[in-house]
């Protein structure tokens, strides 16, 4: 196959998956026969020639994908009415906490918040694929250390924690909040495309959901009975 040929291949294997494409995976189109280092090239070429239209490839941690330019997905959304979840200002403050001090433990969130943090607010970010326990720390009964995942990597619109915006380490939790606030993740449309995420710099607004609220609320009470 000539260079034409394999990007032709990359370009409809890309558009018609709704899920990132790593570069292993897209090599078994090929049968291994285009190497790592050349389907890059060949990715970052197509990503050239799509630049400056209304669907654009981005790299993400878990592989490459099409998606709606940002500047033109406001204009779809009433082709997808359905609304993405919102999250408690407990849910995104430690969201937060995990993706800028990870690992951590829960009591190290709690230390840093001033409250108890509920079962609650661990379960739906884990629920939503965002955290995940990737270790025990070595202390008297062993607490799990959260961090995130590849899955809120990719809805961040990032390949990299490194691209997370960066903090002045002597800022409280509102200017964090005020400064990067975790985006919201869209779910996929029904469509081969999905829709675009702005940068994760652009984001991280409190934004509170009534069915969060328990959360919180068993928060303040837990607090208040400490």
């Amino acid at each position: 196959m000539n260079t034409n040929q394999v990007m032709r291949v990359l370009e409809a294997a890309l558009l018609t998956s709704r899920e990132p494409l790593s570069v292993s995976k897209l090599r078994t189109l090929f049968e291994d026969q285009v190497g790592p280092d050349t389907l890059r090239q060949l990715l970052e070429r197509l990503r050239e020639s799509w630049k400056g239209r209304s669907v654009e490839l981005v790299s993400l941690a878990s592989g490459w994908r099409f998606q709606t330019a940002g500047d033109v997905s406001v204009f779809l959304a009433s082709l997808h009415p359905e609304k993405p979840p919102k999250y408690s200002r407990a849910v995104m403050e430690t969201l937060a906490i995990i993706a800028y001090r990870q690992p951590v433990t829960r009591g190290d969130i709690e230390s840093i918040r001033g409250v108890t943090v509920s079962s609650q607010v661990i379960k739906t970010l884990e629920d939503r694929g965002w955290i995940e326990t990737i270790g025990h720390k070595e202390v008297l009964g062993r607490p799990a250390l959260l961090g995130t995942t590849r899955q809120f990597l990719d809805d961040m619109g990032l390949e990299t924690l490194s691209q997370l915006p960066t903090l002045e380490a002597q800022r409280g939790m509102s200017d964090l909040l005020e400064a990067a606030q975790p985006l919201q993740a869209r779910e996929p449309p029904a469509t081969d495309l999905v829709t675009g995420m702005p940068p994760a710099a652009d984001v991280l607004l409190s934004i509170t959901d009534p069915d969060e609220q328990a959360a919180e609320e068993s928060e303040t009470h837990e607090q208040t009975r400490g």
